[in-house]
C-alpha cells in the first residue's frame, strides 16, 4: 500500500473524527454518527482511487451512504474499504473514553464481505498467538493467555462488552479469578487494545458486530496480535435473512471458525483510527487557539509498523502549539 495513499486515508479518518467530535457530550448519537459518515464519504470521494466499501453502515437498503458495495473515489487503484465512521456512538454522545473514527484498506478482494450480523470473537496480543481459540471455553482462553504472558490468572485483564447476552460469559471469567473490564461500546478498541500494553487489556472475549471484527482483524494483523471469530446468526433477530444474504456474497463457510487471514487475506493492509474522545490509546479532538488537533494511529501490515500521528489544523488564524 503506497504511503501517499495511506496518508490520504488518514485524512479521511481525521475528517470523520472532527465532524463527530462536534457532538461530544451532546447526547445525540445519531447526529454524531451521521456527521462522521457524511464527512468520511466526502473525503473518500476526493481520493484518486477506486474504492469498494465491503464493511460499511449497512446494506444498501438500510444506509443512505457508505453502504456495503458502494463505490467511492475518483478512480485509480482498486481498493477494499472497511469503515466505521464513529466506533462508539454512545461513547461520543456521552463524552466517554475511546470513541474512534476507524477505517481499514487493502487490495481489492482482501477484506471479507462480512455480513452485518453478530460475530463471536476472541482477541489477544502477539504473545498469545496460537494459544487462544474461538471454540475454547472462556476459562481455557484465560489460562492460555496467563501462561503466554507469564502472569498469574488474577492479574489477567479480560475486556467484555457490557451486554445481557454476556452474563454467562462474565460469570465464567469471574470463576477463573481473572479481572474483567466491562465496556459500554466500542469493541474494535477492545480487541485491538489487547496488543497495546498501555491499555492494560490482555484478552477480549464476547460477541459484537461482524463488520467490527474485520476492522479489528486488520489492526491486529499489523500488530501481530491474535484474532478469531465465528459468525453468530442465532444472536440476531434477523439472522435467517442475513444468513441468506451472506450466502450470496461471502465466499466462505459461514459455520467455520474465521481466522485473521480469512478476514484479512492480504499482508498489504492498513488500519487507521483517529480519536474522537480521549482514551488510553488516542487522545480526542481538541480545539485550542483557533487550531484543531487530532491524534491518530496507523497500523500497516506491509511494513509491520505502527505510527502515532498528531495533526494540527491551524486554519486561517489558528496558532500551532507543540
Amino acid at each position: 500500500m503506497q504511503t501517499s495513499l495511506i496518508m490520504q486515508v488518514l485524512g479521511v479518518a481525521e475528517s470523520a473524527a472532527i465532524a463527530a467530535a462536534a457532538y461530544n457530550g451532546r447526547g445525540d448519537k445519531h447526529a454524531a454518527d451521521q456527521a462522521a459518515t457524511e464527512a468520511m464519504r466526502q473525503a473518500l470521494n476526493d481520493i484518486d482511487f477506486s474504492g469498494r466499501v465491503v464493511i460499511g453502515e449497512g446494506e444498501r437498503d438500510e444506509a443512505p451512504m457508505l453502504f456495503i458495495g458502494e463505490e467511492v473515489g475518483r478512480g485509480g487503484v482498486d481498493i477494499d474499504i472497511a469503515v466505521d465512521p464513529l466506533e462508539g456512538t454512545n461513547l461520543c454522545a456521552y463524552n466517554r473514553p475511546n470513541a474512534l473514527a476507524t477505517i481499514a484498506i487493502a487490495p481489492k478482494g482482501s477484506l471479507l464481505f462480512a455480513p452485518d450480523t453478530y460475530m463471536l470473537k476472541v482477541a489477544a496480543g502477539p504473545q498469545s498467538v496460537g494459544h487462544v481459540h474461538i471454540d475454547a471455553p472462556p476459562a481455557q482462553n484465560v489460562r492460555a493467555v496467563a501462561d503466554a504472558l507469564g502472569k498469574p490468572i488474577p492479574e489477567v485483564n479480560v475486556c467484555i462488552l457490557l451486554r445481557d447476552r454476556h452474563r454467562e460469559l462474565i460469570a465464567a471469567v469471574r470463576e477463573t479469578g481473572a479481572r474483567i473490564r466491562l465496556i459500554d461500546d466500542g469493541d474494535v478498541f477492545g480487541a485491538i487494545a489487547t496488543a497495546v500494553p498501555e491499555t492494560g487489556i490482555d484478552l477480549y472475549l464476547g460477541s459484537g458486530g461482524a463488520p467490527e471484527g474485520v476492522l479489528a482483524a486488520a489492526g491486529l494483523k499489523a500488530i501481530g496480535g491474535a484474532f478469531m471469530g465465528r459468525l453468530a446468526f442465532d444472536l440476531d433477530p434477523h439472522g435467517v435473512e442475513k444468513r441468506e444474504r451472506a450466502e450470496q456474497t461471502a465466499a466462505i463457510d459461514l459455520d467455520a471458525p474465521l481466522t485473521i487471514d480469512t478476514l484479512v487475506s492480504s499482508d498489504d493492509a492498513a488500519f487507521i483510527a483517529c480519536g474522537v474522545t480521549d482514551g488510553e490509546m488516542l487522545s480526542g479532538v481538541s480545539h485550542v487557539g483557533g487550531s484543531t488537533t487530532t491524534h491518530s494511529i496507523i497500523m500497516s501490515s506491509a511494513d509491520k509498523t505502527v505510527r502515532f500521528v498528531k495533526t494540527i489544523r491551524r486554519g486561517k488564524t489558528g496558532t500551532i502549539r507543540f
